[in-house]
């Protein structure tokens, strides 16, 4: 039988959706929360009027969700890396008609760092050659370097799971070049792990003070580190904001 009850789904997975389902459920808005790995699951406290979804968004399951779930408007709060989920979610939510909006995280401005646009531009350069490499970058995009372990000395920071270990070692990282810990770091963990490793080059992504990077920018300055940052991949949101109160309007105004 199709549920009856409208609802927001929330693409989560992130400290920004979090805020999104606590701000909508104190204020009695009913939310469906997608997110892709049980750790990310417990980022949202049980809740009435919150159900909670654990997987990958296939296109075949945004539809099936769609399909299946009344949903009245869509608020993709996705990391702003995961651009494949936020086109698919764009693109079926335009097939059926039902309204999207996209909060993202703002971004900083740029003071000083080298900046690439993509990871293909960073492993076409030479910005690695002969360095002490710190990525912090995330698991999925390790294997990409797994050509240059023989061109410069790699070290990466990664979640503390399982699979994102095993993924970078199956990347060619070993495991005294690892380390594993869940980010934003304080200033001074950074600081000591950056002089630990002795690093002389730190690469990051666009991901705002919510993923510390205004504390590598600081621990950069302060180091005299060069910190290359890979910039956000460009998506055409139909609509987009940084406002809370934003999301709580569109999610009121479709529910109503």
């Amino acid at each position: 039988m199709l549920k009856t009850l409208k609802k927001v789904w929330v693409i989560g997975g992130t400290s920004e959706s979090r805020e999104i389902v606590t701000l909508l459920v104190s204020r009695s808005i009913p939310c469906l929360v997608t997110v892709t790995t049980e750790a990310a699951r417990s980022l949202y406290p049980p809740s009435p009027g919150l159900d909670i979804r654990t997987g990958r968004l296939t296109p075949d399951r945004l539809e099936e969700l769609l399909c299946w779930e009344t949903i009245a408007a869509v608020v993709d709060a996705s990391h702003p890396y995961a651009s494949s989920i936020s086109h698919h979610a764009i693109a079926i939510t335009a097939q059926f008609k039902i309204p999207y909006l996209r909060y993202e995280r703002p971004a900083l401005a740029t003071e000083g760092e080298i900046v690439v646009e993509s990871f293909q531009e960073l492993l076409s350069g030479d910005y690695l050659c002969d360095r002490r490499v710190l990525l912090t970058v995330g698991c999925k995009t390790l294997p990409l370097f797994q050509p240059w372990h023989d061109r410069a000395t790699l070290f990466a920071r990664v979640l503390p799971v399982v699979n994102s270990l095993e993924v970078a070692i199956a990347a060619g990282f070993s495991p005294h070049r690892l380390i594993a810990l869940r980010p934003p770091l304080s200033g001074e963990l950074e600081e000591a792990l950056w002089r630990q490793w002795h690093i002389d080059l730190v690469v990051t992504k666009a991901s705002g003070r919510e993923g510390g990077e205004e504390i590598k920018r600081s621990v950069a300055a302060k180091l005299g580190i060069p910190l290359l940052v890979v910039a956000r991949p460009f998506v055409s949101y139909p609509q987009q904001t940084a406002n809370l109160e934003d999301v709580f309007a569109f999610c009121d105004r479709h529910l109503k």
